[in-house]
């Protein structure tokens, strides 16, 4: 176990880096000494109620392959940086992941779009690799990012389309401040416009990172659906400050029946702060609940909860994430017969690996996985129902249909078009990235 093995730290400007290494050392990173796994999630600040999991996660997942023997017949050694919730020391932490003296060869984190597009720059210019485990807002696409978290294709716009059915017509939609909610609710209102919804009925507020009075926004929302017609929440509220939104709901006595309340960003881990009882019926879009109804979800809870060593461990759709694409990057590495980047890029395209719903999971050549898409209904147990769920596997789409300037982009990055922005119009590759 973890605990019983020589711990090195390593103080860097950035922050507290800790190297937790299994078998042979090498001063120097070659193929005779472990292969380094970068982990790079908050374990303090405003997003440690959600990342300082994934953290636990990939250790486990890391423990378990080296029982299994390591990779390519060598150890794996983690290589954990806490960037504290601050953007800037997410790139600072993944520069020094792969420049020091502890390279990593991989880097598996990351959760807020504010904090992936502050390392994306630095995996570019460094050929680096990292393993994205959350949902976001497409409208990117990198060579040295994998995105394993759901594309709005794989959850925002499968939510509002089930909302509809459900006959809401009015639409409040509530993010923190930051890149994934904006762009998310630019495509959301698009989309919501091109199916007839007019301006009078689309809410859209932001609130910073950690806010915690919701009171006069809560009213708001309640005045917004007190108007005779069927109003619906889409939440891409943000980290910790869920906790104090699901309460003062509850405090104003809004319950699902009255305007039911979609989350993209909240899960059975963030659940697990905060009295469900008044929530149930409120709902959550992701690709995995810890619920769903298989062995291979099983056999990872009773893994989970003897390495946490908590009978009331959960688990998340971002820790399957994780697990899709840890098992998707030692696949490629096997295949290529190296952990170098440039090979493993090209051997992952095509891996397809068990998920914890019964299924499987394809890396496309966007860089974007296939998932299920699940609703799920909150229940008084902080666990969820799922309510619905995609008839098949969706792949997810970099380029959003519904926004005029990406509408005739794709993304393919097999050779020879080795491209992100490729305009299907004009038959060009295009320079940029995207959103900011």
């Amino acid at each position: 176990m973890f605990q019983h093995l020589c711990v090195r730290r390593l103080l860097i400007t950035a922050g507290l880096a800790v190297a937790l290494p299994f078998g042979a050392q090498a001063a120097e990173q070659d193929d005779q000494g472990p292969i380094r796994v970068g982990i790079l999630h908050s374990l303090s600040g405003t997003m440690a109620i959600s990342e300082s999991t994934l953290k636990d996660e990939m250790l486990m997942l890391i423990e378990q392959q080296n029982e299994a023997g390591g990779l390519l017949g060598r150890q794996l050694e983690p290589v954990v940086m806490d960037p504290n919730s601050d953007w800037s020391l997410y790139a600072e932490q993944a520069r020094d992941m792969l420049t020091g003296d502890d390279r990593v060869d991989v880097i598996f984190g990351n959760w807020t779009s504010a904090s992936r597009k502050a390392v994306l720059p630095v995996v570019e210019e460094l050929n680096g690799l990292l393993f994205y485990p959350v949902q976001y807002e497409g409208e990117e696409s990198s060579e040295n990012i994998f995105y394993t978290g759901a594309a709005p294709n794989q959850q925002a716009i499968p939510a509002v389309d089930y909302l509809m059915d459900q006959g809401v017509e009015r639409w409040a939609l509530l993010g923190t401040d930051y890149v994934y909610p904006r762009t998310t609710n630019k495509i959301l209102e698009a989309y919501l416009k091109e199916h007839g919804v007019a301006d009078e009925d689309i809410m859209v507020n932001y609130t910073p990172f950690g806010f915690s009075d919701w009171q006069s926004i809560v009213s708001r929302v309640s005045d917004f659906g007190s108007q005779g017609r069927k109003t619906a929440v889409i939440s891409t509220i943000n980290g910790d400050a869920n906790v104090p939104f699901y309460n003062e709901l509850s405090n104003q006595g809004i319950s699902a029946s009255d305007i039911p309340v979609v989350a993209f960003s909240v899960g059975e881990q963030e659940l697990s702060g905060i009295d469900t009882a008044p929530l149930v019926g409120h709902m959550a879009a992701w690709n995995y609940f810890m619920s769903v109804d298989s062995d291979a979800n099983y056999d990872f809870i009773d893994n989970w909860v003897a390495y946490t060593g908590n009978d009331e461990a959960v688990t998340n759709d971002p820790m399957e994430a994780h697990y899709i694409g840890f098992n998707m990057w030692l696949q490629a590495v096997e295949s290529a017969g190296t952990p170098a980047v440039d090979a493993v890029k090209d051997a992952i395209i095509g891996v397809t690996v068990p998920n914890l719903s019964g299924g499987a999971s394809t890396m496309m050549p966007n860089h974007h996985i296939t998932k299920p898409v699940m609703i799920g209904e909150i229940q008084d147990d902080g666990q969820f129902s799922v309510v619905w769920r995609s008839p098949s596997a969706v792949a997810g789409d970099a380029w959003s249909d519904y926004l005029p300037e990406s509408q005739n982009l794709i993304s393919d990055w097999r050779a020879p078009l080795r491209c992100g922005r490729f305009n299907v119009e004009s038959m060009t590759c295009e320079d940029g990235q995207g959103a900011d």
